[in-house]
Formats: C-alpha cells, structure tokens, sequence
C-alpha cells in the first residue's frame, strides 16, 4: 500500500504489531477449532435470530484475553483505568484489526473495546455508583452493553426521540423503543436517551437525558433481532421499555443535557466507521491483487490486462486519501478540535472508498467473487450498512455543506 511521509507514533505502532500477533494466535486459532459454527449461519443463529450462546461465549472470551493482554481497553481514558491512548491509536489499530481479519476472522472485532459495546470515553459520565457496579466487569472484557438512542421514528434526526422517561419519586419511569441498537441482543447494559422536559426538547435546547439501564430490568425487553440482506439472524435489536424504573445514580451525565452523549458516541463511531472502511477495503483489494496475479486467462495472467488492474489503481489511490484522511481527523481530535467538517468528510469518503474496492475485488474473482467462501460479499453488505450508521453520507454531505456556508472553508 502507500506508503506515509509521516511517523505513526512508536508506541502505537508497537501496540497495533501486538494487536496483530493477539489476532493470530488468539482469535485464528477460535476460528479454526470452531470454523463450521462461526461459518454456518444454521449453527451460528438461534431460531430467534440470537447468536447461540456458544459464540456470545467466544466473543467473551476474545474479549477477555484481550484485556488480560492489554489491548482491549487501550484507548479508554485513564481516569477509567484504561490506557488513554487517544482517536489516533483508535483508529489506527482499528484500520489494522479489520484488514487483517477482514470478513473471515470476525471475532477479531473483540480485540478492542467498541465505544458502544464495551468501556470507553461515553462510561466517564457516569456516576460514581455506577462505575462501581459495571467498571471492572466491562474492563475485564466479562460484559458488554449497548447504547439506544435510535428510534423507528428518530434516525437522522435523532432530536425527535419519543421515549420518554417520566419522574416517579427521586426516581424515573421509562416508556418507549429503540431500533437499530447493535449489541443489544447479548449486552448486559444499554445507555438509554429518553426525554425528561419535553417542552425543551421540542424546542430543541436539551430535555433528553441519558440513562444505564441493566438488560434484565423489569420492563425491559429485547423484542426481535433484526434481520438483514436475508441472514438468519443479526446482531440489531428493537428493545422496548415499560416502565423500566431508573434511580438518581443511573443517569448518565447531566438530566436534560444527556443527547451531548449521544453525539459524542456518534463521533467516535464516525472515527471506528472510517477505520473499518478503510481496513476492509484495503483487505479486498489485498485479496484481489493477489489472485489477478495467479488467474490466468487467455494464455496471461489477468493482472496483465488493464482492465483488470486500472480500477484495482483506482481502488488504490481511493483508499489511501481515506487514510489519509482518518490520521488527519484523529490527529484533529486528539489535539482537542471539533473538526466536524473533517469527521463527516472523512467517514463519508472512506466508505464509499471501501465499498468501491470489496466490489473491484468482487468483480476480478468473477463468479467466486460473489461464493460465501471468500465473504467479500459479507464485506460488501457491511459496507452498505456502515454506509447509514452514524449518519448516512447525505446527512454526512449536508453537514459538510451548513460548515462551508458558515465560512468553515479551510480545505
């Protein structure tokens, strides 16, 4: 690949090599002894469309391995006990996890705590209470949670959320759904937007509080998973809330000004989308460089025919300015800068960067292109989601835009 002017830090060069060798000898090995299980969606899923609890089981214990060995909460903050290594590391380590293990190691994506599934920057809102009781459960890689903020009918738009959490005592009563929240199925915990001063929130100047919210509550339900592209099952679920009480030491951050948590998570899962964009693509194009040089077709082998090879170029130069682009805004960040206009440009490029290079890769194997086999199709369907996730590209294009015709026009 191409090759950067600048130094990646030593030390996180030294943490990403080490993330590489966790993988290989920790998360190769799992799919090995259980590759009929992680590849046969028939074994994989619950008729529910659940992970069977066998595989909630190995993605326990990747986590687990991961925090013994250090990786796996290396960029939560310090003042969480974490290694407070900051968005550049995050990303970077990020980028790499995903093109190595592509589509074919998924467990891999346990090596390093998701802001939304495990410990990360969002939990330093919490209270104290609360950090005693989840902290060093979720450190050790043993739980996981969840974060609902997306409703069937707030997505883009997420200010328009109607559930509700109702005062009841010192305490609150929650009453509403949530779509799309990812991990829901087998987390232990959710981090919940709902409304407390509904007058405020329709004005749009706060009234949306955040709350933790342990999945076995009374009232709280995980109603289905949803399915996509066809699968069996899926790692989305819709969760309702019936009156789910909350005390006082299960808000998260301030009452009525908790979406400022929202779009902090959402940020960072700009930052994680960037990354894993540009680490499948650079996996696809990696895979199809590779076999363009051995397919042979009539009497050369297909690397020679410009055909074949100009779109992989394309592909090419295509990922590395969304490489570019992910270190710059990282760097951004880790520098204290809101760099909005850059987040959006770079999330918004690198999947449709990454998308474009797994269908290049997709087209030079021909037919086994598209065979479950290779799962550059798995990556071209995560790519199509990641697509939407934290703000689809339109919405990404209309940010971009509001910051140019604000005079934020540094390019």
């Amino acid at each position: 690949m191409a090759a950067l002017a600048f130094d990646i830090p030593d030390e996180i060069e030294a943490v990403c090599d080490g993330i590489a060798r966790f993988i290989r000898t920790e998360v190769v090995p799992r799919h090995d002894r259980h590759h009929e299980l992680l590849t046969d969606p028939h074994k994989l899923y619950a008729k529910d469309g659940r992970y069977v609890p066998q595989v909630v089981q190995l993605m326990r214990e990747v986590r687990m391995a991961a925090s013994q060995a250090g990786y796996y909460q290396m960029c939560v903050p310090e003042a969480l006990g974490g290694g407070g290594m900051g968005l550049l590391a995050y990303f970077t380590a990020w980028e790499r996890i995903y093109r190595q293990c592509g589509m074919h190691h998924w467990l891999g994506a346990y090596t390093l705590s998701h802001w939304a599934f495990g410990p990360s920057v969002v939990l330093r809102e919490v209270t104290d209470t609360a950090r005693q009781t989840i902290l060093a459960d979720m450190m050790a890689g043993r739980t996981s949670m969840c974060f609902g903020l997306s409703e069937p009918g707030a997505g883009s738009d997420a200010a328009m959320i109607r559930t509700r959490a109702e005062s009841d005592g010192n305490g609150w009563r929650i009453h509403g759904r949530k779509i799309w929240t990812t991990n829901a199925p087998q987390a232990d915990w959710v981090i919940v937007f709902a409304v407390t001063d509904p007058e405020r929130a329709k004005r749009k100047a706060g009234g949306i509080s955040a709350f933790l919210v342990p999945t076995d509550a009374p009232g709280f339900q995980v109603e289905s998973v949803i399915r996509l592209f066809g699968h069996a099952g899926g790692n989305e679920g819709q969760l309702v809330f019936d009156g789910v009480r909350v005390e006082p030491d299960q808000l998260v951050g301030t009452l009525h000004d908790g979406f400022k948590i929202g779009l902090l998570g959402v940020s960072l899962g700009r930052i994680y989308n960037t990354a894993r964009a540009v680490g499948l693509g650079r996996w696809a194009l990696e895979k199809a460089l590779d076999y363009a040089k051995q397919r042979e077709a009539f009497g050369q082998k297909i690397a020679e025919y410009q055909g074949v090879t100009f779109p992989l170029a394309e592909s090419a130069m295509e990922l590395h300015a969304a490489h570019l682009m992910g270190l710059n805004v990282a760097t951004l960040l880790d520098r204290g800068e809101r760099a909005i206009k850059e987040l959006s440009m770079a999330k918004a490029y690198a999947v449709e960067a990454g998308f474009r290079a797994v269908d290049r890769a997709m087209q030079t194997h021909g037919a086994m292109g598209f065979t479950n086999e290779l799962h550059l199709t798995h990556a071209w369907h995560d790519l199509r989601v990641i697509n939407v996730a934290d703000g689809t590209n339109e919405i990404l294009r209309r940010t971009i835009a509001q910051r140019l015709l604000a005079g934020d026009t540094e390019l």
